[in-house]
């Protein structure tokens, strides 16, 4: 069978040229980016030649499928994709390349036997092409909203096929890349299959790439619960006892203001309630201890190895990695960028888990998500700091009412998740060889 190879797509808009142009005479200020990254523990350092490129093992031989995501949330999104297919194309090798160390670890533990991982080659001509004469893949996807134009540009230029998957553009960028309608066209003409996350996303691709979006549903909706360390579990229950407690999620500057305010107000009617609070970015951790203490909060931190103590107020949840521990310690969960205009965070990792789930309003990263979750019971919407006080009580008061939030939400995240990755396989099969499974 003949694969379709993709047209190369002709590089007209100035803006992509100043950018491919610029990034190539940068590259001594891209290897210093590098090596401050590396000193603020933001890269691998026995892996650091990955992300310039220098390949860290062999290709393996024959069919290569090469899956490109950024971070954690993508990286759990594609596994059980590439376990999907790497259960359909026993043929095939994959290649799994990300951008953090987080990412990295988590692929390394859950990758099926036909998969490798490595560092996704940092945007600059030199490093890209270096990636692509060592691995050669037979086919490329891009996972959400990985536009990186070097990248998408050589891989093109080689006639490698591309498909962007799970493809997401959230209002904002959809607002910036309007204002470069030549560059953003340029970009997604390079992919031969577009898949959206949800028909809010597929509009905005669509009316950027001037070509057909297809909608097979999001594939977080089929990702696996996210893992824990029950060791590590066992000990928090043990030291947060019998109190409530309830966890804020993924929380952005501004919003943790809001969520102490909220605790404050709970104090009274819930005695020895405790607030886990996990920022979105971890190394805020001593900002955050300054801002918690300065109201007279007791608190401890995670990252510096403390459990809750029993006079604590708050818990700080400062570490990467380990939101699956505190979403299985806390019975209800506020999910964070939420109440702030960051647009809100994926709110299935929580269902999945069992919580009750919060939101604020502004969510318009995953809008067709909360609007289906919250018609079908499996969520609240609160629209400040008082009304996430109210709500935060009355679930912690009333387990029945958690319980079966809970189950309304576990339930929604759980239906359709096999026809999700059905229909996107069905949808990438023109670009792969014919299936060939286990006799």
């Amino acid at each position: 069978m003949t694969l379709p190879r993709p047209i190369p797509v002709p590089r007209k808009a100035w803006s992509l040229k100043f950018y491919r142009r610029g990034s190539a005479l940068l590259q001594p200020i891209a290897d210093r980016i590098l090596k401050q990254r590396l000193k603020l523990g933001k890269e691998d350092r026995l892996r650091v030649d990955e992300r310039r490129g220098v390949a860290g093992r062999e290709r393996p031989e024959g069919h290569l499928i090469w899956i490109h995501g950024a971070s954690v949330g993508e990286s759990l999104s594609i596994l059980p994709l590439i376990d999907k297919l790497s259960h359909l194309y026993t043929d095939s090798s994959f290649l799994v390349t990300t951008g953090t160390v987080t990412s990295a670890a988590l692929m390394a533990e859950r990758l099926p036997e036909q998969a490798v991982h490595q560092y996704a080659p940092v945007d600059q001509p030199v490093y890209v092409r270096r990636f692509l004469d060592h691995w050669r893949p037979d086919v490329g996807f891009f996972v959400e909203s990985e536009f990186w134009p070097v990248l998408i540009g050589e891989t093109n230029a080689r006639g490698i096929p591309l498909a962007l998957v799970n493809g997401r553009l959230s209002p904002r960028s959809f607002k910036g890349w309007s204002r470069r309608k030549t560059a953003a066209h340029e970009l997604l003409s390079a992919f031969s299959v577009i898949l959206a996350q949800d028909e809010g996303n597929a509009e905005r691709i669509e009316a950027l790439a001037r070509k057909t979006v297809h909608v097979p549903g999001n594939l977080k909706r089929a990702a696996a619960p996210l893992p824990t360390d029950q060791r590590a579990l066992a000990e928090l229950r043990a030291a947060v006892g019998a109190r409530p407690v309830w966890l804020a999620a993924s929380t952005h500057p501004g919003e943790e203001e809001l969520i102490l305010d909220a605790h404050e107000q709970m104090m009274e009617t819930a005695p020895g309630l405790l607030t886990v609070i996990a920022p979105r970015h971890p190394a805020r951790g001593d900002e955050l201890e300054e801002l918690i203490t300065s109201r007279g909060l007791k608190m401890s931190r995670r990252s510096k190895g403390d459990n809750p103590g029993a006079d604590d107020n708050v818990y700080l949840a400062d570490t990467l990695g380990e939101l699956g521990l505190f979403y299985r310690l806390s019975d209800v969960a506020f999910i964070g960028g939420s109440l702030v205009e960051t647009g809100g965070h994926n709110p299935m990792e929580p269902a999945r888990l069992g919580s009750a789930i919060v939101t604020g309003p502004h969510v318009f990263n995953f809008q067709e998500t909360f609007n289906s979750m919250r018609q079908d019971g499996a969520l609240a919407l609160v629209r400040n700091e008082r009304d996430l006080s109210a709500s935060i009580i009355r679930l912690l008061s009333d387990p029945l009412t958690r319980q079966e939030m809970a189950r309304k939400a576990r339930a929604w995240s759980d239906a359709g998740s096999e026809k999700v990755l059905n229909d996107t396989i069905e949808a990438l099969a023109p670009l792969l060889p014919p299936a060939k499974v286990p006799a």
